[in-house]
């Protein structure tokens, strides 16, 4: 077993290791995906956030352990990287990986359970959210800093960016579900576009992010817009598209 703990929780190594152990039959079920399980785990005074990813394909696990970090390392590893160039996501505390000769088999990654006012998701699905609007411009100036910083955040849809209303009355964003990340020393028009397109199938929210992203990096509102609108009709497209298909292949089975 590989196991990497963040020198602060030094001294909760071995409670940590329990739960991953003990992740089955404990803890109190958070998130129960198709793919992946997050459970809760109280040690003392924090609330830990385990999740623990789907078991790999034999191929994947092989690849996993020889070839490429799995997708714990990753969360843990972009998680600081994040931290380190001052972007909001809960804590890292630790990974896991449990391996054989034939490769990966289980794997965790552990940071602190942030409790969030909302979602990007209530703000998409949710008629007129309380300051709905003003969280919107503040969000796309966080899309503009993420960008400015080189980080493209492949999974950014609506319910990976957690937020919270802080002291002053503005509003703080963090990124969960980080194991897709790359990191650019800069970002193009086009990448930077296409990092959007999965947010919201609104118009009006769409133009209201060209209207900020426009303010914030003195490219052209129109051409924001333009493009912007595109590359999210296609994605909504191709969405729709992908579920028919799945509903079909549900139907004959």
């Amino acid at each position: 077993m590989n196991f990497i703990v963040t020198p602060s929780f030094s001294s909760s190594e071995s409670k940590i290791i329990k739960c991953i152990q003990d992740f089955s039959n404990s803890g109190e079920v958070f998130i129960e995906g198709k793919r992946n399980k997050i459970k809760l785990f109280k040690i003392e005074s924090d609330t830990l956030n385990i999740k623990a990813f789907k078991v790999p394909s034999f191929l994947n696990s092989i690849i996993y352990k020889y070839f490429r970090k799995s997708k714990a390392r990753r969360s843990y590893e972009y998680a600081n990287q994040l931290l380190s160039l001052g972007i909001g996501t809960p804590m890292p505390i630790a990974y896991c990986e449990k391996t054989s000769l034939l490769g990966l088999k289980d794997s965790y990654y552990v940071s602190e359970h942030l409790v969030p006012d909302l979602t990007y998701r209530e703000l998409v699905e949710v008629p007129d959210y309380p300051e709905s609007e003003i969280i919107q411009r503040q969000f796309t100036h966080f899309c503009y800093e993420l960008h400015q910083k080189g980080i493209e955040f492949k999974d950014h849809s609506p319910g990976n960016t957690l937020i919270k209303k802080n002291d002053k009355g503005t509003y703080d964003f963090f990124l969960v579900d980080l194991n897709r990340m790359a990191f650019h020393d800069t970002m193009s028009f086009e990448l930077r576009m296409k990092n959007l397109c999965r947010l919201t199938p609104q118009e009006k929210m769409v133009a209201l992010m060209s209207k900020e992203y426009a303010k914030a990096s003195g490219e052209s509102e129109e051409k924001i817009f333009t493009t912007l609108w595109e590359l999210t009709e296609t994605f909504q497209h191709n969405l729709a598209r992908k579920k028919r298909i799945k509903k079909k292949l549900l139907f004959w089975k």
